[in-house]
């Protein structure tokens, strides 16, 4: 409205405004001879004609010239009105009925599959049906003092949107635009005024309902349109609404365009390289009234049922078995009656739901998401899902299918429910996001399934579902329809878990092999002989080799197929969770190991997924780990990221797992990681810069949707700032594996003690850089695996040479700065290397010294937790300080271990010894004697003193010296004779007097027992 229309009159008001906004919307539509919908565009001059051409109705509506122009710019060419058609909307425009959401909004257009011999009309042409497109009405007026006004609805696109799939909608009413209304169908829902779905049209579970997108149907020749009557009528098909993601279709909008397709078209269907064949199949609007395509192979006869039980046999339209059925109005909740040969010369006739009459399970915003790589939660979206959908029939239950293969010409699903024929079920491709999809109604939970996929390269190939979250017992490979329904009873384990992280708490773990801890236990099995063995030992969390499943045992897990699906070999997906559920009740921690790394090269499974080199890197000199013989991720593919970080969130989410341990992290950094021809990054370096930011991403995401959880990195080399937080530009872990002390502390323990003096600087080279990173200590499968024999065997000199050399070292180890990580039968001094392919050597608890060994782990766990001193300050220097470190002569070490001091106001402050002043004194020994200065004794936090005598002979009167005076009691001694050791010991503690020893104000002697590790707490 312009100053010159308002005259000298009132100025309107809101209300004047939005009426005189829908006022000119009717008249564009009266103009356009029905709702204004999309259409792809025409011509400039064509355009141009059409909107002179275009009738405002029979004169009765009042036509502003500015609506006019906005129309004529916005406007394809007009559809020519049918008499009937004017007058109605004459009489809508005169009668001032307002036109809803609904109404303007119809199908989008979609181009039917290429064809050369498919007719197109000239553009323009008295007989081409076109539609024009949409008058968008800008929004409402806000109130004085509002600063918006109520939105208004989201407008159409312009253009078509090649990425949006055909998912039909329930029709308004049953008018086709004949003289002759079809007869009125009151099952059928109708769309609600503002476009949103019906109740009837929502499923009850499942995804959200909100409009989808998906599959680009592939342009024809030219327009499509109705041809003239003149020619031969072709076999036609409606384009089709978008709807909500999920639930069923009714069918198309009764004024939708009616497209052609050719047989071409249906052996793309039959064949299953169409990318779209819900364009073709399920129900349509036709010229005649409607039609039921369904595809049965081998079915002998095929009818329709519509929602009012009404029966309508089918005629074959193709010999690979494409029917169609013809209706004189919309079918409703409709089924699909079947008729096959029993091989016995009769006939069974099943009723069945028809999968191709349901929208997209996928929404706009997953595809948004899936395309960006960034999709969280990949693994709800992607996969088998079970869903259910309330119908007018009843709940229809089924399984959704989606998988990602963007290069492919076309995939099909097979399995148990059509007899892996491979002929039944084409699936729809989803535009860019690359997704293929499809819902097959009753599928059930358990059924075997596998995805045929037509590569890029025109080879078709059989492949298992890559978000499979089951599959078969290997070698079978197939994958499985799965649906939990496992109560969790953790609550109070997450709670306290997420309450702080594990730098400051104890954290003892024991690695697990679940195949051949004790061969032939299931999952249940495990979570009560391992929980109640891994609680007794005192051990804090369990760590598993990887769950996922993978072919070859042989692996031990770390050549995954199916990254989110536990491997089958010892029970369901839900008696794993009842395995973690059980730990964390008995307050025990699950760690699982995680191979991003690279994957094998089995042909049913990643590699070459599309024909393409898809979720591995194209070129091999990145693309391949030649040592290993498996592809390496391409950590550069955003879709490729997203599959890996939405896994270690479906572990910890779906699993609950505490930890999540990445292996082979050396092998990601280096591009020329065990490679002789490799290719450098872009600044002509070796480090893989799009596997750091991967890794980055991982952690960065992981500790911020999972409270609590705990990263592990297995990196061997000195790669700066693995642990350092991703915004100061380290990778993020929590703890990274100190590889360095594992490799050198074993080197000195398995030389003979004669010779272990001149290999001192072994011992005590870690604590250079002990800080530099949060350290876990791992004495893992690695270590006991490949003629490296077990870690009872690695010690020198006789039987119990050997036990006392191990009981020592375990002792040091836990005493040592970080976390401590032991790999099962160590606990007990397994004597023959570990192997996958049968159990742990249990007979050897029935040897006294082997039982001493365990009773032995078990006190250090005991005695770990219960001193703070031994974890609270592991990843701070203050924590830790040397006695005596340069006693190479005697093969002894010997150290403190400061716990975190309880502060005034109730908090905790770092205690530490400070250094001694020139009298000798320290500032805590003024305190204590009442300094005017420093008042009373500050708290102090607990300290342990650590003394290792790795030499094959006692040190008797051995002097140490102490920060503070008093009883020290002896808490642990490795050479004691419950553990099958030779007894010698302190007597229960020593004392330390003021006799300055090793810059400390105090000292005390002590005996230190041969090959043995002792551990004094100070009580004061």
């Amino acid at each position: 409205m312009t100053s010159d229309d308002r005259g000298s009159g009132p100025v309107a008001g809101k209300d004047d405004l939005q009426d005189a906004v829908e006022r000119k919307v009717a008249e564009a539509e009266a103009a356009a001879g029905g709702p204004v919908v999309n259409a792809e565009p025409a011509k400039k001059a064509t355009r141009r004609t059409a909107a002179k051409k275009a009738p405002a109705g029979d004169g009765t509506a009042p036509a502003a010239a500015p609506a006019k122009k906005a129309a004529a710019k916005k406007a394809a060419p007009a559809k020519k009105a049918t008499p009937a058609k004017k007058a109605a909307a004459a009489e809508a425009a005169a009668s001032g009925t307002k036109a809803t959401t609904a109404k303007r909004s119809t199908a989008k257009k979609v181009a039917a599959e290429p064809t050369a011999t498919e007719a197109t009309p000239e553009p323009g042409s008295e007989d081409t049906e076109t539609t024009a497109n949409p008058v968008v009405a800008p929004a409402p007026i806000a109130e004085p003092g509002s600063p918006s006004g109520a939105p208004a609805g989201q407008p159409e696109a312009p253009d078509p949107d090649p990425a949006t799939p055909p998912t039909p909608q329930a029709p308004e009413d049953a008018s086709d635009g004949a003289a002759e209304p079809a007869a009125p169908q009151p099952a059928a829902p109708e769309p609600a005024a503002d476009g949103a779905p019906t109740p009837e049209a929502t499923p009850t579970t499942g995804p959200a309902a909100t409009p989808t997108t998906g599959p680009a149907a592939t342009p024809a020749s030219g327009p499509a349109a109705t041809p003239a009557s003149a020619d031969p009528a072709p076999v036609v098909a409606p384009v089709q609404a978008p709807g909500p993601a999920g639930g069923t279709t009714a069918g198309a909008p009764e004024d939708a365009t009616i497209e052609t397709f050719t047989d071409e078209n249906l052996r793309a269907v039959v064949e299953g390289w169409s990318r779209d064949p819900h364009r073709i199949l399920g129900a349509h609007r036709t010229a005649d009234g409607w039609a039921v395509r369904t595809l049965r192979p081998d079915a002998v006869a095929v009818a329709v049922l519509d929602e009012d039980g009404s029966r309508y046999d089918a005629a074959q339209l193709h010999d690979g078995g494409i029917y169609e059925a013809s209706l004189p109005r919309q079918p409703g909740d409709y089924r699909i009656e079947v008729v096959f040969a029993d091989g016995q010369g009769g006939t069974t006739t099943h009723t069945v739901d028809d999968p191709f009459r349901w929208m997209p399970t996928l929404g706009p915003l997953d595809e948004h998401l899936i395309r960006e790589g960034r999709h969280e939660r990949l693994w709800e979206v992607l996969g088998a899902h079970v869903r259910r959908y309330e119908t007018a029939r009843g709940t229809v239950e089924g399984v959704s299918f989606a998988v990602w293969a963007p290069s492919a010409q076309g995939v099909k699903v097979t399995g148990d429910f059509d007899y892996w024929e491979a002929r039944a079920y084409p699936m729809r491709h989803l535009g860019s996001s690359g997704v293929w999809e499809i819902f097959i109604p009753g599928a059930p939970v358990g059924t075997r399934y596998r995805y045929h996929v037509l590569g890029a390269d025109g080879v078709w190939r059989e492949k298992s579902d890559p978000l499979a979250f089951a599959t078969e017992v290997p070698p079978l490979n197939a994958s499985v329809v799965t649906e939990s329904s496992y109560e969790w009873n953790d609550d109070d384990w997450l709670a306290t878990r997420a309450e702080a992280g594990w730098h400051a708490r104890p954290m003892s773990v024991y690695e697990v092999h679940a195949g051949s801890w004790r061969q032939g236990l299931s999952y249940r099995e495990l979570a009560d002989e391992l929980v109640d063995y891994v609680a007794a030992a005192g051990f804090t969390h369990i760590e598993f080799m990887p769950l996922a499943e993978h072919p070859f045992g042989g692996s031990w897990g770390y050549q995954v197929t199916s990254y989110y699906a536990p491997t089958s070999r010892f029970g369901s997906p839900d008696d794993l969770r009842y395995l973690i559920d059980r730990a964390h009740q008995a307050g025990i921690g699950v760690i699982v190991d995680w191979v991003p790394a690279h994957f094998p090269k089995d042909e049913w499974a990643l590699a070459r997924f599309d024909g393409t080199s898809l979720y591995e890197h194209g070129d091999p000199r990145r693309g391949e780990q030649l040592d290993w013989g498996t592809y390496v991720f391409d950590f550069g593919r955003s879709e490729v990221r997203n599959f890996l970080v939405a896994n270690a969130l479906f572990w910890a989410k779906e699993f609950h797992v505490d930890g999540i341990r990445v292996d082979a992290v050396a092998s990601m950094l280096y591009l020329d990681y065990s490679r002789t021809e490799w290719l450098p990054n872009k600044y002509g370096g070796r480090e893989n810069l799009e596997a750091v930011a991967f890794l980055q991403e991982f952690n960065a995401t992981i500790y911020r949707e999972v409270p609590g959880v705990v990263t592990i990195a297995e990196e061997s080399t000195a790669w700066p700032g693995v642990t350092r937080p991703t915004h100061l530009g380290g990778l993020g872990f929590g703890f990274k594996w100190n590889m360095g002390w594992m490799h050198d502390s074993l080197a000195y323990v398995e030389r003979e003690p004669v010779y272990r003096n001149y290999h001192h600087g072994q011992l005590t080279f870690s604590m250079h850089y002990a800080y530099s990173e949060n350290y876990l200590l791992p004495i893992s499968h690695d270590e006991v695996v490949y003629g490296k024999g077990s870690m009872l065997r690695k010690m020198p000199g006789d039987r119990w040479q050997q036990l006392a050399n191990l009981r020592a070292y375990l002792a040091y180890m836990w005493a040592h700065p970080g976390k401590q990580l032991l790999f099962m039968g160590s606990e007990f001094a397994q004597d023959s290397e570990w192997a996958e392919s049968r159990s742990l050597d249990w007979w050897h608890l029935d040897d006294p010294a082997h039982r001493g060994m365990l009773q032995l782990v078990t006190d250090l766990n005991g005695r770990y937790k219960d001193i703070d001193a031994l974890w609270s300050q592991d990843v701070d220097p203050e924590g830790f300080q040397w006695i005596d470190a340069n006693d190479a002569s005697g093969n002894v070490l010997s150290f403190l271990r400061y716990g975190v001091a309880p502060a005034a106001d109730g908090g905790r402050a770092i205690a530490s010894a400070e250094p001694a002043g020139d009298d000798g004194a320290t500032a805590e020994d003024s305190a204590a004697d009442g300094d005017p200065v420093t008042g009373p004794a500050a708290p102090q936090g607990s300290a342990l003193a650590c003394v290792v005598n790795f030499a094959g002979s006692p040190h008797h009167e051995y002097r140490i010296g102490l920060p503070r005076p008093g009883h020290w009691r002896e808490v642990l001694n490795s050479d004691a004779e419950g553990y099958g050791g030779s007894g010698v010991g302190n007597y229960g503690g020593i004392e330390a007097v003021a006799e300055p020893w090793h810059g400390q104000p105090y000292s005390a002697t002590i005996s230190a027992p041969p090959l043995g590790t002792v551990w004094f707490l100070h009580e004061g």
